[in-house]
C-alpha cells in the first residue's frame, strides 16, 4: 500500500533540488531511497523493484515536498493531489553529491552586446569525458521475440548488424514488415544502425569536434541527418550548414524559472545565431548550434530536468494536454501527471526507450481534460478527449484515431470506439506504439502514419488488438451528449483560477519567436508573481499560472509586456507561423518575420470584430496547421510580372475545440509581395469576418 510522508527541505536539500528538479526523471536502484529531510539512506516499504518521485505542490508551503514509493502507477492519494502537482523530481542515491554536478553555462551578456561566434567555444567547460546516456529498460524489462531461423538467415545475408539494427528491438512481424523488398529509405537507415545510439554519439562527437580531431563535414550524411535526430538535433543542411536545431520535450508544455533561465544560458552561448522558438505542439526548440556546443547544451538540459531525447524521426513527439490543467475551473480532471508519466514510459526517464524508438512513422498524442480541446486531439494520431461516462459517471477518455498532415494527405481523426479509464491511459498508449511498431507499413513514408494501420485494421479490431495486449477487454466508446454549445476559450488576457484568490496570466508571442533575454523574463516574472513556473501553448504563446490578486497590477507594468502583449489584437493575438525558409529546407517561403509583419499591417488598417486566427506554413507538411485555420496560407508557387516568386495557396474556415472542421482551399498561387497579399487578405477579413476599415487619422 502507497504511503505519503511530509518533509522539510533543509538547506542541503534545498540544494540538491535546485539541481534536479525535473518533470518525470527518477532514480531507480533496489532498496534505496534519497531522504530530504535527513540526507541519509533507507530500506523501501518492501523488497520490490519500485521507484520514487517527489512532488513539489505551489499550493502548499514552498519548502514542502511530498514523497512517495509508486509501483508503475501514481496512487489514489497522488491523484487526488494532482490539481496541485507543479513536477516530479529524481532521488537521488546516498553517494551523489552536489558538487559532482556539472555548472550550467554562463552567458548572461544583454541582446546585441552578445560576442560573435568563434570557432573555439569558450564558455561552458566541456566534459572532461563524454558522458554516457546509453538507454536502458527502466520503463519495465521490454525482450523482443527471439529471432526464428529464417529470419536470422536473412538478416546475415543482408550484413546487417543486429545489435546495432533496429531488428534487435522489434517482434518478428515487425522485422518481416522492416525488411520488406521496398521498405522506406528510412527503415534501410535504421536496419543498418539505429538511432538510439545517437545519445552516445553526440558527446564523442562534440569532444572530436572540439578537439579539431574531426569536423561535421567528414560524418555521414545518415548520421548527420537523420541519427542525430534521435537525440533531438536537426541539420540545417540547406539553410544553415553544420548548425542545428535542438528539440526539447516539455510535458504539457509546463516548465519552470531555473529551466527557463538555463534556456537563456544556452541560447544566449551561442551568439547571434543562436534564438528560441515555441511550436506547435506546446515545445521549445533551439536554434543555431553546432556540435561543438550540442553535448554541452545537451548535458546541461539533463542537469534541470529538461530532454531532447527522442524528440525527433520515428518517435512520439512532445505531450500535449492544457496549457490551464490543474488551475482551470471547467475541467474533467488534471491530466498533467497523466503527461509526465506517458512521457517517463515513452523515453524511459529521458534516458531513451530502444523499444518504442523505432516506429514506422511520427506518432503525435494529445489528451483533452475539457470541452475547449486545448491540443487539438482531432489532428493528433492518438487522442484522449475526457468525458463523463452516461452510465457509470466515472470520469475518463474517449480515443480518437488517426489525425495528421501530410503532403499527400490531410485526415482529421476517427472515432476509436473505445472508452478508458484512467488508469488505463498509460499501459493503453504503450499497447498503442507497440501495434503500431509491430504491425504498421514500412514501405511508402506517405502511407505509414497510425491512420493507415486503423483503416487497414479496422476500428474494432485495432481496439481488440491493443486490448488483447493490455490483458483486457476494452469499454467501447460513445458520444457525449450536452446541452449547450461549448466555445473554446482564449487563454490570453487575465483570468481567475479554480483556487481562489490565483489568477493565470496570458500573454501572446507573436510567431513563437524568442531570444536568450526572452526566456530569462520568462522565468524572472514567473518566480517574482507567482509559483515559479510557465505553461505554453500550441499557439505558441505562454501563460504564468497562481498569480496571488496582489500581484497582478505590478506584473503587468515589467517591461516584456511591451513586446508580449496581455491583451493583443484580434489578429495578432491568434497568429501562428512555422519555421519557414529562414532555418527550414522544406519551407519554400519565408514565414515567420512575413506574418509578423503582414498582421501589424492589417491590425494597423481593420478593426476585427472578434479574433481572427492567422496560421502560416512554408511547405504542404502543413506544420503551422493551417487547416485548423480560420485564414491559413501555405508556401506555393505563384507568379509576379510573368516570373516565379514566393507565393501562398490560401485556406479559409478552420475551426477547432467542439465539432472541428478543416479549411478549405480559397485561393492559390497569390504572390507574397506585400502589394499583393495585403489587399487579399484584408478583402477575405472584410467579407468573411466582418472586418471593418478603420477611420484615417485627421492629418
Amino acid at each position: 500500500m502507497s504511503h505519503v510522508t511530509w518533509a522539510e527541505i533543509d538547506g542541503t536539500a534545498a540544494k540538491l533540488c535546485h539541481h534536479i528538479c525535473t518533470y518525470g526523471a527518477m532514480y531507480r536502484k533496489r532498496g534505496q531511497f534519497w531522504s530530504f529531510d535527513k540526507g541519509v539512506t533507507g530500506p523501501l516499504s518492501s523488497a520490490a523493484d519500485q521507484y520514487f518521485r517527489i512532488v513539489w505542490t505551489p499550493t502548499e508551503a514552498r519548502s514542502s515536498l511530498v514523497w512517495q514509493d509508486l509501483l508503475r502507477k501514481p496512487s489514489a492519494e497522488l491523484q487526488r493531489r494532482s490539481s496541485t502537482m507543479h513536477c516530479y523530481a529524481p532521488v537521488l542515491p546516498s553517494n551523489s553529491s552536489v558538487a559532482g554536478l556539472r555548472a550550467a553555462p554562463s552567458c548572461k551578456a544583454a541582446a546585441g552586446r552578445r560576442p560573435a561566434r568563434t570557432s573555439a567555444v569558450a564558455a561552458p567547460e566541456a566534459p572532461a569525458e563524454p558522458r554516457s546516456f546509453a538507454p536502458s529498460n527502466d520503463w519495465g524489462v521490454y525482450e523482443a521475440e527471439p529471432l526464428t531461423p529464417e529470419l536470422a538467415k536473412r538478416i546475415e545475408e543482408a550484413g546487417i548488424d543486429f545489435e546495432n539494427s533496429q531488428l534487435k528491438w522489434l517482434s518478428n512481424s515487425g522485422r518481416e514488415r522492416a525488411l520488406a523488398p521496398k521498405i522506406n529509405k528510412a527503415e534501410k537507415t535504421k536496419n543498418e544502425k539505429h538511432g538510439i545510439t545517437a545519445w552516445e554519439d553526440v558527446g564523442e562527437l562534440g569532444r572530436l569536434v572540439r578537439e579539431g580531431k574531426t569536423k561535421w563535414e567528414d560524418l555521414g550524411l545518415d548520421d548527420i541527418d537523420v541519427r542525430l535526430k534521435w537525440a533531438g538535433l536537426f541539420h540545417r543542411r540547406k539553410r544553415a550548414p553544420g548548425t542545428f536545431m535542438m528539440r526539447l520535450k516539455v510535458p504539457n508544455g509546463e516548465a519552470t524559472t531555473k529551466q527557463l533561465h538555463y534556456l537563456a544560458e544556452a541560447t544566449g552561448m551561442l551568439g547571434p545565431d543562436g534564438c528560441g522558438d515555441i511550436t506547435t505542439r506546446a515545445n521549445f526548440q533551439i536554434r543555431g548550434m553546432t556540435l561543438a556546443e550540442a553535448d554541452i547544451i545537451f548535458h546541461g538540459l539533463q542537469e534541470v530536468g529538461l530532454s531532447s531525447v527522442q524528440s525527433g524521426m520515428d518517435n512520439v513527439r512532445n505531450m500535449t494536454g492544457s496549457p490551464i490543467a490543474g488551475i482551470d475551473p471547467h475541467e474533467f480532471l488534471d491530466v498533467r501527471g497523466l503527461n509526465y508519466e506517458l512521457n517517463d514510459m515513452i523515453t524511459n526517464y529521458g534516458k531513451g526507450n530502444a523499444a518504442l524508438a523505432s516506429l514506422p512513422r511520427k506518432i503525435n498524442i494529445g489528451l483533452s481534460p475539457s470541452r475547449d480541446d486545448f491540443p487539438h486531439t482531432h489532428i493528433n494520431d492518438v487522442g484522449l478527449v475526457a468525458c463523463q461516462h452516461p452510465e457509470t459517471g466515472e470520469i475518463g477518455f474517449n480515443v480518437e484515431l488517426g489525425g495528421y498532415f501530410s503532403t499527400k494527405r490531410n485526415a482529421m481523426s476517427i472515432f476509436g470506439n473505445t472508452f478508458l479509464a484512467q488508469d488505463q491511459v498509460v499501459d493503453y498508449c504503450q499497447r498503442t506504439l507497440e501495434t503500431f511498431r509491430d504491425l504498421g507499413r514500412r514501405e511508402d513514408r506517405q502511407k505509414t502514419r497510425l491512420m493507415w494501420l486503423v483503416e487497414e485494421m479496422g476500428v474494432d479490431a485495432y481496439r481488440e488488438e491493443v486490448g488483447r495486449r493490455m490483458g483486457v477487454q476494452l469499454r467501447t466508446g460513445f458520444h457525449p451528449e450536452y446541452a449547450d454549445k461549448w466555445e473554446r476559450r482564449s487563454v490570453l488576457g487575465i483570468h481567475p483560477q479554480k483556487q481562489e484568490g490565483l489568477f493565470w496570466v496570458g500573454a501572446n508571442v507573436p510567431a513563437g519567436r524568442i531570444t536568450a533575454d526572452d526566456y530569462q523574463a520568462f522565468g524572472d516574472i514567473a518566480e517574482k508573481y507567482g509559483d515559479g513556473t510557465i505553461r505554453l501553448t500550441v499557439e505558441q504563446d505562454i501563460l504564468w499560472p497562481n498569480i496571488p490578486e496582489k500581484n497582478l497590477e505590478s506584473m503587468q507594468k515589467e517591461p516584456l509586456f511591451q513586446k508580449f502583449k496581455i491583451f493583443p489584437g484580434n489578429l495578432e493575438g491568434s497568429l501562428v507561423s512555422c519555421t519557414g525558409a529562414q532555418f527550414c529546407g522544406l519551407a519554400v517561403i519565408e514565414t515567420k518575420n512575413r506574418a509578423m509583419h503582414i498582421v501589424k499591417k492589417l491590425e494597423e488598417q481593420l478593426d476585427t470584430p472578434k479574433p481572427v486566427r492567422i496560421h502560416w506554413t512554408g511547405c504542404p507538411n502543413s506544420c503551422g496547421q493551417v487547416q485548423v485555420a480560420d485564414i491559413g496560407l501555405m508556401g506555393g508557387p505563384a507568379k509576379l510580372n510573368g516570373k516565379a516568386t514566393e507565393g501562398v495557396r490560401i485556406f479559409v474556415g478552420g475551426t477547432i475545440g467542439q465539432d472541428p472542421t478543416f479549411a478549405s482551399e480559397f485561393e492559390k498561387g497569390i504572390a507574397c509581395d506585400e502589394s499583393i497579399l495585403l489587399p487579399k487578405l484584408k478583402s477575405i477579413l472584410v467579407e468573411k469576418f466582418g472586418a471593418k476599415e478603420k477611420a484615417l487619422s485627421p492629418a
